[in-house]
């Protein structure tokens, strides 16, 4: 685990989301969550207010609009959210000298080319939800060219809604489920991308800022799945703490519509993030077992 308990406060924005949730449980005390109504990019007087009385030494934008398919019709929720709101931040963090980590998403990527993207690929997203993260990353370094964007998927984790947890419930009720298993990407657990951004944010602190840290990095699990290997790889683990192996039916994307067109291939190359930063994701299967094992012991008997 990364020690940054010797230094100021650093401010997450999310709330009670995913990400801030691991950021709080690994950095300590040292760890400010905000969200609602404190803070709010519905009021962007809220922005300044908070980064006035927290006095952060580093800011991680973990808020956003996730809710992909209610995307496709609150077009106005999910552009403040995603790109108007976090360029206010960042605008803000540069006024300050603060350093400011953004986190985006696979979602900026159509699928469709093949193999793992590079950061240096053109984006080109098909959904609201895509569309507003990737006009955000454009604006949030218009806004503090200093700024760290950390593009991820598939997040996972032992609290909150995720993919894994809702699998794991599902497999306890029912014999038989149907999972998606023509779409690929990079399953991340919340732990792992928020002990790359304490790990960052712990290497500018000893050695100080270099500008080639600005810009855009995939940070996302090592490794690809499917969501039906994903399922599979949480039910598998469940059953070593007595839970009962569902049958899990591969289906297709067209088998299970939604409003927002999903990515059939949004794997992404994470190299980068370990050639500048010196961190290296761990391997999406270890990190699903540990998940696993932590919420069954949170489970009361």
């Amino acid at each position: 685990m990364t020690d940054t308990s010797s230094k100021g406060p650093i401010l997450v924005t999310g709330g009670n989301g995913q990400l801030a949730t691991s950021l709080a449980n690994l950095g300590g005390p040292r760890i400010d969550r905000v969200g609602r109504p404190e803070f709010d990019f519905a009021k962007p007087e809220t922005i300044e207010a908070v980064l006035d009385a927290h006095k952060p030494v580093a800011v991680v934008n973990a808020a956003a609009w996730t809710a992909v398919d209610l995307a496709e019709t609150e077009v106005a929720g999910a552009e403040a959210a995603n790109c108007t709101g976090p360029a206010l931040l960042a605008a803000a963090c540069a006024k300050r000298n603060i350093p400011f980590i953004h986190v985006s998403t696979d979602y900026v990527f159509s699928g469709d080319k093949g193999s793992p993207y590079l950061e240096s690929d053109p984006v080109s997203p098909e959904t609201v939800y895509g569309r507003t993260k990737a006009e955000g990353e454009q604006k949030v370094l218009a806004a503090d060219p200093k700024a760290i964007i950390l593009r991820t998927s598939w997040v996972y984790s032992a609290h909150g809604k995720n993919f894994v947890r809702t699998m794991i419930n599902a497999g306890a009720k029912n014999p038989a489920l149907k999972v998606v298993g023509d779409q690929r990407g990079n399953p991340t657990s919340s732990d792992d991308l928020a002990e790359a951004i304490l790990s960052i944010i712990a290497l500018i602190e000893r050695d100080g800022w270099k500008d080639q840290y600005a810009g855009i990095y995939h940070a996302c699990g090592t490794g690809e799945a499917t969501w039906h290997e994903l399922a599979v790889a949480a039910l598998e683990n469940a059953v070593r703490h007595g839970q009962k192996m569902p049958e899990v039916a591969a289906i297709r994307t067209e088998d299970w519509p939604t409003p927002a067109k999903r990515p059939a291939d949004s794997r992404m190359d994470n190299s980068k993030l370990n050639t500048v930063f010196g961190v290296k994701m761990p391997d999406w299967r270890q990190s699903v077992t540990r998940t696993v094992d932590t919420l069954f012991s949170q489970t009361p008997a």
